[in-house]
Order: structure tokens, then C-alpha cells, then sequence
């Protein structure tokens, strides 16, 4: 299994169309542009995961900058997401020290 990063889709471009351009390599397994929570609009990037290693690289390979619907997409293979526990000021840790005793 492989999961593949999408990058610079058009606007216009939605799920159906990041699936179909990936058929053509293998099974995949999911095919979602990613939207902003608020407005519902796409962000521009979408992630791809593809059933067999060795066809998400020849996808990657293949479709990195070639046109859909109209833009150059990048492709390649989706790094994990960092994990930070900065979340912006230090408002405590452990919730449970100030607790009252029974």
C-alpha cells in the first residue's frame, strides 16, 4: 500500500476526477481532495491511496507534472504528518493536579 500526495489541482477538479486519473495504474483504495472545513471549497491537494507499491510509484512517476483539468498537478509520495504539541501558549498539562481530595 502506498499513499500518494496530489498537489496543485485545480479548484474545479474533485474526487472522481484524481480517481480516474490513477485507475489507469491500479486498484486504488481512495481518492479524496481535501476541503476547507469552513467554505467547503477545495484547497488544491488531494492524497491517494493506492493498493500495490510498485503501481503507485509508476502513477507517481507518470502523472507527476502532467495537466488535469487544466493545471500541472504535482505527485509524489505523501510524507506522515508531523506531530507537534505546540498548540499555540502553554495552558497546562495534567488537568488532574488540582483536584480536590476526598
Amino acid at each position: 500500500m502506498i499513499n500518494i500526495y496530489v498537489g496543485n489541482l485545480s479548484y474545479q477538479s474533485g474526487d472522481a476526477d484524481v480517481l480516474a486519473a490513477f485507475e489507469a495504474f491500479g486498484e486504488v483504495k481512495s481518492a479524496k481532495v481535501i476541503q476547507d472545513m469552513a467554505t467547503g471549497r477545495s484547497k488544491g491537494f488531494a492524497f491517494v491511496e493506492m493498493a500495490d507499491k510498485t503501481a503507485g510509484l509508476t502513477a507517481i512517476e507518470q502523472l507527476d507534472n502532467t495537466e488535469l483539468n487544466g493545471r500541472n498537478i504535482r505527485v509524489n509520495e505523501a510524507r506522515p504528518r508531523e506531530r507537534t504539541n505546540d498548540r499555540g501558549g502553554d495552558r497546562g498539562g495534567d488537568r488532574g493536579e488540582f483536584r480536590a481530595r476526598r
